[in-house]
């Protein structure tokens, strides 16, 4: 049975890895067998990104407003501008939202997290990433561009490379802000992008593991569980914040001087 300080441990470090780059997932399975935690169920860790979607609403709340009054207008002839943008993000988060359900399904058969030296490879791999985007984007301009053709051609790109981030050790947010980057947004709008379509795919998580509900209770307790949350929603907010001026001043890379040692350190002595 999960202790409270366990409980709290597991919530801020979601809190924290869910949104800086470093793959909330790959951090929960290495502290869960450090801590000797690995029969917790699935739902647990659904619960904790629960929590942390909370703060994507709190933080994200204007655009999303905004968002829900261009679909309003969808059918009208008074759109502006930044109504078709908004209509336009909602098309690619729902085209990158069926292409990620694919590639995260098939990626969950091979059940990689039963191979902790996976997690540590795939550490590496964000940390380069990251380091690579850093270094090209420096050479390539923005797109401004519309339209729907781009809808679909980011929407499919972006939504592949969320995908991935089911792998633990490869960073949801730090692989589809990348991928948002590569794909000519900048760096603000590849923030906001990147957490609006992570909307859906926590959803579902949710969904599909709500079968695991009646598992749950038999490793953590209720209090344990509320420690849990609150401590992930809490500490999420503050690092998504963080993250977000991070992204402004294009550091993002620095996570990868952090990732990619960890990453070589867990292959030689995990």
């Amino acid at each position: 049975m999960m202790d409270w300080w366990q409980g709290l441990m597991l919530g801020a470090l979601q809190g924290v890895a869910e949104f800086l780059p470093i793959s909330s997932s790959g951090h929960l399975l290495v502290l869960r067998n450090l801590l000797g935690l690995g029969d917790v169920p699935v739902l647990f860790d659904v619960l904790l990104h629960l929590a942390t979607l909370l703060a994507i609403f709190i933080v994200f709340r204007k655009k999303i407003g905004s968002i829900i009054s261009s679909l309003l207008k969808f059918s009208k002839s008074d759109k502006n501008e930044a109504d078709n943008k908004n209509i336009i993000m909602v098309g690619m988060i729902l085209i990158g939202t069926l292409i990620t359900g694919v590639i995260g399904v098939l990626i969950q058969k091979l059940e990689v997290d039963k191979y902790p030296k996976f997690t540590f490879l795939f550490f590496i791999v964000t940390g380069l990433i990251l380091f690579f985007l850093h270094v090209y984007k420096g050479k390539q301009k923005e797109s401004t561009d519309l339209s729907t053709k781009r809808m679909w051609f980011v929407g499919c790109f972006t939504g592949f490379a969320q995908g991935l981030g089911v792998f633990p050790g490869i960073s949801r947010s730090g692989i589809t802000i990348s991928a948002s980057r590569l794909a000519g947004m900048s760096q603000e709008e590849a923030g906001e992008y990147s957490f609006l379509i992570a909307i859906p795919a926590i959803l579902g998580a949710v969904l599909l593991d709500l079968k695991d509900a009646g598992n749950l209770f038999d490793s953590v307790t209720p209090f344990v569980l509320v420690i849990s949350i609150i401590a992930s929603f809490l500490v999420g907010l503050v690092s998504l914040t963080w993250l977000l001026r991070l992204l402004k001043k294009g550091k993002l890379y620095y996570f990868s001087f952090y990732l990619i040692p960890l990453g070589v350190l867990g292959l030689i002595f995990f």
